[in-house]
């Protein structure tokens, strides 16, 4: 079997770390409300489960070890939070419409099928609690559920201390100011992926 207890341990260290999941939840929460929140923690979840199936295929590691590869989901994942960032910008200068709720699920899943931290975590960090000569389906699909667990479970209550401050950012010029203040939190967490993620600092 894994190393389960350390795996666990591990994960619930680096999930505490300050990232692009935890800013877009938190942001998105304070400025759209918990339901829009938690909507986003199913996407976040099913993406990080699809990466986790992915790296017991292997896929990951061909990702890894492709320069081209890696470059190009790095780059298409912060292209799609410079998108969010314009869009947030956009609906500063809007009048007030209902957005969806299904909006903030394909924003949580895609963010996170382009985050080239998310591979990264797979490729380098859970290959370390497998026993020797333990590289089969099972095993690593077993650490990425415990995995996806222990985020899912932070998420949400990131997004449920986050709420909190929703009733305040929506009114009136508030909702403008908020939007406008995620807008450039994101762009600062493009910008944070593309220097962590630089080649020889990742």
């Amino acid at each position: 079997m894994p190393d389960l207890a350390g795996f666990a341990l591990a994960s619930f260290l680096i999930e505490l770390t300050p990232g692009p999941n935890m800013t877009y939840l938190a942001v998105l929460s304070a400025r759209q409300g918990r339901a829009s929140g938690y909507i986003a923690v199913i996407g976040v979840a099913l993406g990080l489960a699809i990466m986790g199936t992915a790296a017991a295929l292997g896929l990951a590691s061909l990702i890894g070890a492709s320069p081209a590869l890696f470059a190009l989901l790095r780059w298409g994942g912060v292209a799609y939070i410079l998108y969010l960032a314009f869009e947030a910008l956009r609906e500063a200068d809007m009048q007030p419409e209902p957005i969806p709720q299904s909006r903030y699920f394909v924003q949580g899943l895609v963010t996170n099928l382009l985050n080239p931290k998310a591979a990264l975590f797979y490729v380098t960090v859970m290959p370390n609690f497998l026993a020797s000569g333990e590289d089969d389906l099972l095993s690593w699909t077993l650490l990425a559920s415990v995995y996806v667990t222990i985020a899912t479970a932070i998420h949400l209550a990131i997004v449920t201390a986050s709420g909190m401050l929703e009733p305040v950012l929506t009114r009136g010029i508030g909702g403008v100011v908020a939007s406008r203040v995620f807008a450039l939190i994101l762009v600062g967490v493009a910008g944070w992926i593309l220097w962590s993620t630089r080649v020889g600092g990742a």
